[in-house]
């Protein structure tokens, strides 16, 4: 497997993230402190895969959580609270997005490489999602290897099909393998050279 990154984590519970965000939406700080403890490393994790880079990532998480604290009273309960957090998160990556080509010519950008990962194949094989994958392939193999989430959470926090997410997925690792095996043999071949 090309990534573990992620450690063994509970599941996310939706009914204890809903109770959580109940008592936000009443003023409880400690609620809020729990509901981010609990979700900080799946939203980082999203916002990484829609940002590509970890600054970008880590504003949309702190605008994301600021959203969360001062709306958890707009929330609706429906069993899906990380669906209505990704859905704050990709608005937070948006209007971050608009404001930055506002500000910054895109060829001005400054490139940012993922944070520091376990080991240095963690690395590559992380960095090598963040630039090969499409949008939505990053979402799903960032949640699951990074975050530690079962695809049967992400198909629910995504509003995707099971079999959709899983396909995706299956079809983003083999899309790693052959880049993967190719950057190998580009090594070797190099080494072999010199």
């Amino acid at each position: 497997m090309l990534f573990t990154i992620a450690e063994p984590k509970a599941d996310i519970d939706a009914v204890a993230l809903e109770r959580m965000l109940a008592a936000i939406a009443l003023g409880d700080g400690s609620a809020f402190e729990a509901f981010y403890r609990a979700t900080e490393r799946t939203v980082y994790t999203f916002a990484l895969s829609l940002t590509r880079n970890a600054p970008d990532a880590q504003d949309a998480m702190m605008e994301t959580y600021l959203a969360v604290r001062t709306g958890a009273g707009r929330y609706l309960p429906m069993g899906k609270p990380l669906a209505w957090i990704f859905t704050i998160t990709k608005n937070a990556v948006r209007m971050q997005q608009r404001k930055l080509s506002r500000e910054t010519p895109q060829d001005e950008l400054p490139e940012t490489g993922p944070p520091c990962a376990a080991d240095e194949t963690d690395s590559l094989a992380l960095r090598e999602a963040l630039t090969i994958l499409a949008e939505d392939e990053r979402e799903i193999v960032l949640l699951h290897a990074v975050s530690g989430l079962r695809h049967r959470e992400i198909a629910d926090a995504l509003a995707l099909p099971l079999s959709t997410v899983l396909s995706k997925y299956s079809r983003a690792m083999r899309k790693l393998r052959r880049h993967l095996t190719a950057l190998d043999e580009e090594v070797g071949n190099h080494a072999e050279v010199e």
